[in-house]
């Protein structure tokens, strides 16, 4: 027996496609046309009919997400939020990086920094983490589909690599992509990561 977990991002948002830093805010009419489309993405097709235990971030973007992937009995999980970034929410990088270099110097470079006055990475993959290890701890085997934000994903993928944190820059995951994990003994596998399965 395994416990399989899949990481769905939430559904496009205005921020998104001004690549700002989010606010909570819902997702695009375009946004929700695409979570519809691949509405339960074959790694969350239950096997035998039995459906996964569905989570999701306590945003506002995280809960339509989900609605449009058309997924029941969804509980929010705290673990699951996004990174709070603080004065940065709802600014591009440019226009923070104009006013603020030094701070997104250092944030770029040091995973404990949060000159933005919010949360640094290093805690949202603790926290992403220690979510992961106590899902891999249960001893019920399960399915999980979540609905999460990018830097969650992107948490949950160093992590269950234990990989350096300086990993996290080198991944990209947009709206509805997805990170596929397998737990069987003492680890997680990662099985998949990267763009919606359009098939």
């Amino acid at each position: 027996m395994s416990t399989r977990v899949t990481l769905v991002c939430h559904a496009a948002t205005a921020a998104t496609a001004r690549a700002a830093f989010p606010l909570d805010e819902p997702p695009t009419a375009a946004g929700l046309a695409a979570a519809r489309e691949q509405a339960r993405p074959p790694s969350a097709r239950p096997p035998s009919g039995r459906a996964p235990r569905a989570l999701r971030g306590p945003e506002l973007r995280c809960a339509e997400t989900a609605a449009a992937l058309d997924l029941v009995g969804v509980r929010v999980e705290p673990a699951l939020r996004d990174c709070d970034h603080g004065d940065w929410a709802g600014r591009t990088l440019d226009e923070v990086s104009a006013a603020d270099p030094a701070g997104v110097a250092a944030w770029l470079a040091d995973p404990d920094a949060a000159p933005h006055g919010g949360e640094s990475l290093a805690s949202v993959s603790a926290r992403a983490g220690r979510w992961l290890d106590e899902l891999g701890r249960a001893a019920e085997h399960a399915r999980v589909i979540a609905v999460t934000h990018p830097t969650v994903a992107r948490a949950v993928a160093v992590h269950a690599l234990r990989a350096p944190a300086s990993v996290f820059w080198h991944l990209d995951a947009g709206p509805l992509a997805r990170v596929d994990l397998i737990h069987n003994g003492p680890r997680w596998a990662l099985r998949g990561f990267g763009v919606p399965d359009r098939a």
